[in-house]
C-alpha cells in the first residue's frame, strides 16, 4: 500500500466492506478500491455462521485488492455497535500553577479516566471528549492553548468485546494482514455525518441496517450513549416473504415498492416484475405487514432512548441512516409519528457515494484519515 492510503473494514450485519482511500479536496475522499462480500451477519452479539466469516473477510479484502491494484497489509476495523458499549466519565487534573493546556495534558486526562486497562472482557478502542471545563467552569470543546490551574472533562470511552477483537484479529492474521487496529463504527458515523455545531447541541442518530439497529446520542466529539437491538430492514423482507408466501428476492423487490403515505384501497396493488412475469400484491396487505414491523422497530428505538441517563432536548430530531429503512418511501413521516419526534434522513454528502448504507464505511475512512493527519489519540487500540 502507498503510505498515505488507508484501508478500512466495515463489518455490517448483511455484508462486509473493505475500502482503500485517501483524502481528496473540499472534504471529499479519493476511493481507490472497494470490495464487498455478503454473509449471514450477526445477531444479539454473535455471528450467525461463524465458520463463514473468514471466507467473507477474504472475499471482501480480495475484491478490494483487485480494484486497488495492490496488497493490503494494514487494516482499521470498525467495531459494530452490537460488540461494543459506551461509558462516559468525569475526569479532572490539577496543576501546581496556572499554565496553558497542551496535548500532554489531554493524554493524561484520558489516561486517568481509563479505568478499563486490564478489564477482563472489554478493551477501550476510542476515547473522546464530550466537553471540557477550566477554572471558570464554563463548558468548552477545545482547551488547547488556554491557561488554567485545572482541567476537567466529560470523557466518552467506547469499549469493545475482547472476544470480538481477538477473533477478528486471528482471522485477519491468517489472511496475511500484518497490522490491525480498531475503532468504533458508531462513533465514526456520528463524527462524519454531523458538523461540530450540530453535535455541540446534541445529535440523535439511528442506523437501521439489515439485521441490527444502533441508537446513538452524540455531543461534542464523542458518544454520550449507544444501544443496539437485533431488528432491521431484513426483518421486513422476511415478514413479507412469510406472510405472502413469496420468495425472499420477490419480498425484497416488493419492499422497495412500498409507499407508506399511500391511502390504498382494497383493489390497489403493487406490481413486482420478475424475469418473465409481473406479479401483483395487495397494497393494503403489504403496507400493513411493513407498518407492523416498523412499529416494532420504533418501539425498540424509544426504549433505547429511554435508557439513556443523559437528558437531551425534546425538540432535536432523530436522524435516520443505514440501508434498513431509509429506502422505504414515506418512512420519515411515518416513523416520526411513531416516535413522536421529528425524523430526518441523513446520508454521506459525497458525490457518487451519497447512499445511507455507506454511512458507516465512509465514517470509518473519514475518522481514520483525520487520525492519520492529526496524529490523533482518539483511537486507543
Amino acid at each position: 500500500m502507498v503510505k498515505k492510503d488507508i484501508a478500512i473494514l466495515d463489518i455490517g450485519s448483511m455484508a462486509i466492506c473493505c475500502m482503500v482511500g485517501e483524502k481528496g479536496v473540499n472534504g471529499t475522499f479519493r476511493i481507490k478500491g472497494r470490495g464487498n462480500a455478503e454473509y449471514a451477519g450477526y445477531q444479539n452479539g454473535k455471528f450467525l455462521e461463524p465458520d463463514q466469516v473468514k471466507y467473507a473477510l477474504a472475499l471482501a479484502i480480495g475484491n478490494c485488492e483487485k480494484n486497488y491494484g495492490g496488497k493490503i497489509t494494514e487494516l482499521i476495523v470498525g467495531v459494530p455497535g452490537e460488540f461494543s458499549s459506551v461509558v462516559c466519565r468525569e475526569v479532572s487534573l490539577s496543576f501546581t500553577k496556572r499554565r496553558k493546556i497542551n496535548d500532554t495534558d489531554l493524554r493524561q486526562l484520558y489516561y486517568v479516566g481509563n479505568i478499563y486497562k486490564k478489564h477482563p472482557t472489554h478493551s477501550v478502542i476510542n476515547q473522546s471528549p464530550i466537553y471540557f471545563t477550566l477554572d471558570d467552569d464554563k463548558r468548552i470543546i477545545e482547551p488547547r492553548g488556554m491557561a488554567s490551574t485545572k482541567l476537567k472533562g466529560l470523557i466518552s470511552y467506547v469499549l469493545a468485546e475482547n472476544n470480538f477483537l481477538d477473533y477478528t484479529s486471528r482471522l485477519l492474521s491468517e489472511l496475511g494482514i500484518k497490522k490491525v487496529s480498531y475503532m468504533s463504527a458508531c462513533l465514526a458515523e456520528m463524527l462524519y455525518l454531523f458538523d461540530p455545531d450540530i453535535r455541540d447541541r446534541y445529535a440523535i442518530l439511528v442506523d437501521c441496517g439489515y439485521i441490527t439497529t444502533n441508537v446513538m446520542l452524540g455531543r461534542g466529539d464523542g458518544l454520550l450513549f449507544m444501544n443496539s437491538f437485533s431488528i432491521g430492514g431484513g426483518y421486513i423482507t422476511g415478514d413479507l416473504s412469510q406472510c405472502l408466501k413469496i420468495s425472499f428476492n420477490e419480498a425484497e423487490m416488493l419492499k422497495r415498492k412500498v409507499v407508506l403515505s399511500w391511502d390504498a384501497k382494497d383493489s390497489d396493488t403493487y406490481e413486482v416484475q420478475g424475469k418473465d412475469y409481473i406479479a401483483p400484491y395487495s397494497a393494503t396487505a403489504t403496507n400493513q405487514i411493513v407498518e407492523d414491523r416498523i412499529d416494532m422497530i420504533a418501539t425498540y428505538i424509544t426504549k433505547c432512548l429511554n435508557r439513556c441517563e443523559f437528558e437531551f432536548p425534546d425538540f432535536i430530531p432523530v436522524y435516520l441512516t443505514g440501508g434498513g429503512l431509509n429506502f422505504i418511501k414515506g418512512i420519515k413521516d411515518y416513523l416520526g409519528r411513531k416516535l413522536s419526534r421529528r425524523v430526518e434522513l441523513i446520508a454521506p454528502n459525497l458525490p457518487n457515494n451519497n447512499r445511507p448504507d455507506y454511512s458507516s464505511e465512509l465514517g470509518l475512512l473519514a475518522l481514520s484519515i483525520q487520525n492519520q493527519e492529526n496524529n490523533s489519540f482518539l483511537m486507543a487500540r
